[in-house]
């Protein structure tokens, strides 16, 4: 039977980030990841520290466990990871069990690998990873994934977590390489400490008066919305959350 690696299902929760900012959803983190970006914030999804935790789950049992902790408080569902987009067949099934109880779906993943699902998904961010992330992306992988996704007229966005200059002119290659195409670009500011304790708004708000700077200078970026993450200022670095 085909199962999902899930790491932890939580909520209803607010969306912190990017085009879904500020909506009322469930969460499921997937387990398991092609990357390994130096400032991950869910490491616990590939690093094995919490290896002990990740539950093999059917499609429907993921959905029951939605109900069960979320009822009927929800009506939209944010997937992410790890990389969901490692998943096959068995995110197909639960994207369209959600859709039969009208829920739409969310979904985040960096553009390394395509899925044909990618096209049921609501609201679907590719995050390609900058420089700081210790990672290079394929960037004729994911021309090639965001041609798709283009011509089918998905509902899709370009996010990019920025830590510093050299991430912001990644940002402005990538926001220049697709701008033609009209794509909604957001850009996140970087959590450069995702296991501080406390209060970490005071550092991400300074963080994003930079960025906000950097893009209110550059008239080559006039298209792009760059955002806190928004739960992380409420929430600093709880996890459930």
């Amino acid at each position: 039977m085909s199962k999902i690696p899930v790491m932890e299902i939580f909520g209803p929760t607010i969306q912190g980030e990017g085009m879904v900012m500020g909506r009322k959803s469930m969460f499921v983190r997937t387990a398991g990841c092609d990357y390994k970006c130096s400032w991950c914030d869910s490491a616990f999804t590939w690093d094995g520290s919490e290896k002990e935790k990740i539950r093999m789950m059917t499609p429907l049992e993921v959905f029951q466990k939605l109900k069960e902790l979320g009822g009927n408080n929800f009506n939209h569902v944010t997937i992410t990871g790890g990389n969901p987009a490692l998943i096959g067949e068995p995110m197909k099934e639960f994207i369209e069990l959600l859709h039969k109880s009208n829920i739409e779906v969310g979904l985040e993943t960096q553009g390394s690998k395509w899925q044909d699902w990618f096209y049921l998904v609501d609201d679907l961010t590719i995050s390609p990873k900058p420089p700081s992330s210790g990672m290079k992306p394929d960037l004729e992988l994911l021309d090639d994934i965001v041609l798709k996704l283009f011509h089918f007229k998905s509902n899709f966005s370009l996010k990019i977590v920025v830590f510093d200059d050299v991430d912001f002119d990644y940002a402005k290659m990538l926001n220049h390489r697709y701008m033609k195409h009209n794509i909604p670009f957001f850009l996140s500011v970087g959590n450069s400490n995702p296991g501080e304790d406390g209060d970490i708004s005071s550092r991400l708000l300074h963080s994003l008066d930079w960025l906000w700077g950097k893009v209110l200078d550059d008239p080559d970026m006039n298209n792009v919305r760059p955002l806190p993450q928004l739960h992380a200022l409420v929430w600093s670095n709880k996890r459930g959350v």
